[in-house]
């Protein structure tokens, strides 16, 4: 079957930033016939009065959630043939499996862009034109096995670069890998590469891997990838002369990077200790509003939107955010939990298997280049910016990140061994508090074998 273009898609979202981004991405993709709904409600209303060809559709919403309507959809006669894709901060694999039970036709989570939102489409309706991912070859290269590492454009990733930019200039020649560097748009295109195999290794959100670990899938964590480095940013729009912070983040929006993230457990525990009750909209009264938007668009989402009270995002998004004053600092991660995980590396288990040699080197080096980072952070700042923003999209320079890395508590790359007691804090909290994700056997996940080499410790 075709893609038409011109098939009418409907979208149900109770956000309104999010309906016109849906409206902004569906129309980048393509598709200009498009209708909106502020809810699963109103979405079955719009579906009686004129059924469209496709719905997209949010998990979390009031009255009748996305789960909801799509049960309602396929019960109910003529419509229950109307393809369906969830499209949603329900990120974790629990509810993925929830969604295709329900007989879902696709998951899209959130964030996510146009390119995604598109071949989540395809997939539907012309899967025959949607590139189906091949067992993983591996390329060995003059005796060395090529490592394809992914990663996205956040400070917290520059230890990659940083050891891309070694090998590059000579400075260190690895004798058992060949490094191949994968920059994503986001974390989705990682987590799903990590998930099918594509990919070898990922610099990815602790949280994230262990949701996937959860379910099997065969990665380990090798490494940190750093400790500390996020910040949550308040919007302008506050003024301590008319409201206390309780009052101001009442009943307002909270952008997080994923579902699956130490800043959205972060978020979650400033929120909650000011006595507001935070979360994603659905059957628990909540009074602060979490949303999962691509990091990039942060700043201006809040700048537009004054329901958006403030973000919480890695670096350097949010000192860019402060130093143009669309926002304030509110806090920085450290303050609340000094030298915590955050990303991580991740590895599929059979490279692990196969190559220890390469997987003992990577680990060696990556942690050499750490430290070389901290030795040095005007040359950590010119090789950031051209490695995490090598087309300028991002409008980085140095200056900002000299001072990203240089303010109190900033990201620290010196120390990437894992601490297993500090996953089992994530995994609690999350699980115990949040109610979103599984406990897994971090003693299972997390491989220590390698860093406890390079280190010496017995």
């Amino acid at each position: 079957m075709a893609v038409d273009p011109n098939m009418k898609i409907l979208i149900a979202d109770d956000s309104g930033t999010m309906r016109i981004m849906f409206k902004q991405m569906l129309n980048k993709a393509g598709f200009e016939n498009i209708v909106l709904a502020v809810d699963g409600s109103d979405g079955i209303k719009k579906v009686q009065e004129n059924p469209p060809d496709l719905i997209i559709s949010d998990w979390n919403m009031p009255k009748l959630d996305g789960l909801e309507f799509l049960q309602w959809l396929r019960k109910t006669p003529p419509y229950q043939d109307i393809p369906f894709i969830m499209a949603t901060a329900q990120a974790d694999k629990g509810q993925r499996l929830a969604i295709y039970e329900a007989k879902g036709n696709g998951h899209v989570p959130k964030p996510f862009d146009s390119n995604q939102i598109k071949e989540a489409i395809h997939k539907v309706f012309a899967p025959a034109t949607v590139a189906v991912s091949s067992p993983k070859q591996r390329n060995i290269i003059d005796g060395k096995v090529e490592l394809n590492v992914a990663h996205i454009q956040i400070t917290d990733h520059l230890a990659l670069g940083a050891l891309k930019h070694r090998i590059d200039s000579g400075e260190v020649t690895p004798k058992h890998f060949v490094l191949k560097t994968d920059r994503k748009p986001g974390w989705n295109p990682i987590q799903e590469g990590l998930e099918t195999g594509e990919l070898d290794c990922a610099f990815v959100l602790a949280p994230i891997a262990m949701d996937l670990f959860a379910y099997d899938s065969p990665i380990q964590l090798i490494l940190l990838a750093h400790k500390n480095g996020s910040t949550f940013v308040r919007s302008r729009n506050y003024d301590s002369r008319f409201y206390s912070l309780q009052s101001f983040y009442k009943y307002k929006v909270v952008d997080i990077p994923h579902k699956m993230s130490i800043h959205h457990m972060l978020a979650h525990q400033f929120l909650k200790e000011l006595g507001l009750k935070p979360g994603v909209p659905g059957k628990k009264a909540i009074n602060v509003r979490f949303e999962v938007v691509p990091p990039i668009k942060m700043p201006g989402i809040m700048k537009e939107n004054e329901d958006v009270a403030g973000f919480m995002v890695a670096e350097p998004i949010a000192t860019k955010a402060i130093a143009t004053e669309i926002g304030n600092l509110e806090f920085i991660s450290a303050s609340r939990w000094d030298k915590h995980p955050c990303c991580i590396v991740a590895m599929q288990k059979d490279f692990i298997d196969k190559f220890p040699d390469a997987v003992q080197e990577f680990v060696n080096l990556l942690i050499e280049t750490g430290l070389y980072i901290e030795d040095n952070k005007v040359r950590a700042a010119d090789i950031a910016v051209k490695f995490l923003d090598p087309d300028g999209q991002l409008g980085l320079n140095t200056k900002v990140l000299e001072k990203v890395f240089s303010q109190p508590l900033a990201i620290r790359m010196d120390d990437l061994y894992p601490v297993i007691d500090d996953f089992d804090v994530i995994q609690k909290y999350m699980h115990d508090v949040m109610e979103i994700g599984r406990l897994i056997d971090l003693e299972k996940f997390v491989n220590k074998t390698f860093a406890n080499r390079a280190l010496g410790i017995d």
